[in-house]
């Protein structure tokens, strides 16, 4: 995204924030710019090259009224419109408006009659226990916030995995085209795939003589907001990115294998190598094993060396957490873990049917140019979901016509006609049997009412004869809402009882199953899909992302259901199979 498009894609989205917070009849609003801002965001190229073309209006979301706008941000800098909601919207409440406990009623009142205008302004009120004086404001409400506020605080001090990745490949990519570099990788919790993300670090092999300029480049106003310290070694700035910290540390190629190991971490699994390698009569650290009777150096230009002077099998970096895996190694048992190669398919998405950008015709044309896929399912949501614009019963039936057609001018069976059907308070399906039964494949989620029993809920979808998948088993959206409520050992036993499969969804927000649920729904023997939830394009490529938790799950590609033909995925979620494997 290129830096116009992203200021302006802010612009756009804290449009939308502040038309929530105003409500009403804004709400249509409010919808229109964030999904404007969504679009922006997945443009190929600047936006000042539709200007030019004269195809703004061919954005997703993009109107007559927005066009506008877009055109007054090029030549302005801003838009007034914006400027002027300013002047009646608290600005700096806006950014607390997803998060949970608040909500742009709760926003209002703490800004009518407590004239809070800020985050720091309420954190204040809530100590000072203004709040509390607040009709409606017990003490479970405060409690809510207080930990929205906690969620969103960790998300300040950490970046979600996509955003690390993102500001970590723009700081590798100049290293990799100096000479001097023989080679450059990321390393640390963003190599073994973690959530979150507190600082970078980045490992490059470079010969003595040459690293100043590699640290030149590195702290460079380009890269760099501020340089915390440097050396022959190891290098620390404050991204220009994002202003968090990355560090660069620079080794000889010959040791590169044990440094590369020793920065990827994790600390418990690091100690308890050095507790291995000591039984051993080794001595293992960042520059390579060594014989601790005379320092006589054995391994450390590679990992695989390194592990094998161990006694070890190679150990995945995802995997190493010091939670079984090294006795796994010794064993020679560690699994080949599931790759995106094997990924064969996507089976949530939404079109613009409901919230997603893309008609299912573009869907498919994009897909088809830059995935190997055999299938893609379309699962629109459901009528329930207002905020998401879901569809009604007999929308569905048209949109299964649609999906015939799109089939028929493919001249295979690639798109399948799903539907992402909310689970209601008791239970119940937002869709009738009838025709849930003409679809292809249907996931099943929480989207609302999170308080009631979510357990009873979950497995009451699990039962529906129709349902194939429990979408985003959890509700968790990571530092703004905490998971639901959900007993997931009584999931888990449902969903092989019943041959449901769960969601490891991708969306960088959720990653939901987390890695702890998802292996213990492996070792459950749960059929496990992993799936983009995209709406819009660039949604897609966030499969690696869902592939990364997988993989932190110990899952192999047997154990997710994506990686089969369709005809083994319908065989394995008509209901009495119980197991992938």
């Amino acid at each position: 995204m290129t830096d116009q498009n992203k200021r302006l894609a802010t612009i756009l989205q804290d449009l939308g924030s502040m038309y929530r917070y105003l409500g009403g009849e804004n709400l249509f609003k409010a919808i229109a710019y964030m999904k404007a801002s969504q679009a922006i965001k997945s443009l190929p190229d600047d936006i000042s090259l539709y200007l030019k073309e004269g195809t703004v209006k061919e954005i997703p979301g993009v109107g007559k009224s927005l066009e506008k706008d877009i055109r007054e941000f090029y030549s302005t800098g801003s838009i007034s419109r914006f400027e002027n909601l300013k002047k009646i919207v608290p600005h700096g409440l806006i950014e607390l408006v997803d998060v949970r406990g608040f909500g742009p009623k709760s926003l209002k009142r703490l800004y009518e009659d407590l004239h809070v205008e800020s985050k720091e302004d309420v954190v204040k009120a809530l100590k000072d226990g203004r709040i509390t004086k607040l009709k409606g404001f017990g003490p479970r409400k405060v409690e809510n916030m207080l930990r929205g506020l906690k969620l969103h605080k960790q998300l300040e001090e950490r970046m979600l995995l996509r955003d690390a990745l993102e500001a970590g490949e723009k700081l590798l990519a100049p290293l990799k085209t100096l000479k001097e570099v023989k080679r450059a990788e990321l390393a640390g919790s963003l190599r073994r795939r973690k959530e979150t993300i507190g600082d970078l670090d980045i490992l490059a092999a470079v010969k003595l003589k040459d690293r100043k300029k590699v640290v030149k480049v590195f702290t460079s106003p380009k890269l760099a907001q501020r340089v915390l310290a440097k050396g022959d070694t190891r290098v620390s700035i404050l991204m220009q990115e994002n202003g968090r910290q990355a560090d660069l540390r620079m080794v000889d190629e010959s040791e590169w294998g044990a440094a590369f190991q020793y920065f990827t971490g994790s600390k418990d699994h690091n100690i308890h190598l050095r507790r291995l390698a000591r039984d051993k009569g080794y001595k293992i650290s960042e520059y390579g094993i060594f014989t601790a009777r005379n320092h006589k150096r054995l391994a450390g230009k590679t990992e695989e060396q390194l592990y094998k002077h161990l006694g070890m099998q190679y150990i995945p970096p995802e995997m190493r957490e010091d939670k079984g895996e090294i006795e796994l190694a010794l064993k020679r048992a560690i699994p080949k873990l599931v790759e995106i190669k094997d990924i064969r398919g996507d089976l949530q998405m939404h079109s613009d049917w409901s919230d997603g950008l893309q008609t299912m015709e573009e869907i498919v044309d994009f897909v088809e140019k830059n995935f190997s896929y055999d299938y893609i399912a379309i699962t629109d949501h459901t009528k329930s979901s207002r905020v998401a614009r879901g569809m009604k019963d007999q929308e569905f039936l048209k949109q299964i016509e649609e999906v015939k057609v799109i089939n028929q001018k493919q001249g295979r069976d690639f798109l399948k006609a799903g539907a992402e059907v909310d689970i209601l308070a008791d239970g119940a399906l937002d869709l009738s049997d009838e025709i849930l039964s003409q679809l292809d494949w249907v996931v099943a989620s929480i989207h609302s009412g999170f308080s009631r029993n979510n357990t009873d809920r979950l497995i009451k979808a699990c039962e529906n004869s129709y349902v194939n998948c429990i979408g985003h088993p959890t509700g968790r959206l990571i530092g703004k809402r905490e998971a639901y409520p959900v007993d997931i050992a009584a999931l888990i036993e449902a969903a092989v009882g019943t041959g449901t499969a769960l969601e490891i969804n991708g969306q960088p927000e959720r990653l939901d199953l987390k890695d702890e649920w998802a292996n213990e729904a492996r070792e459950a023997g749960v059929n496990l899909v992993i799936s983009t939830d995209s709406h819009k394009y660039n949604d897609f490529y966030f499969m690696s992302l869902g592939v990364g938790v997988a993989r932190r799950a110990w899952c192999t590609a047997d154990n997710i259901l994506n990686t089969k033909p369709w005809h083994d995925i319908v065989k394995l979620t008509s209901k009495g199979n119980l197991s992938v494997v």
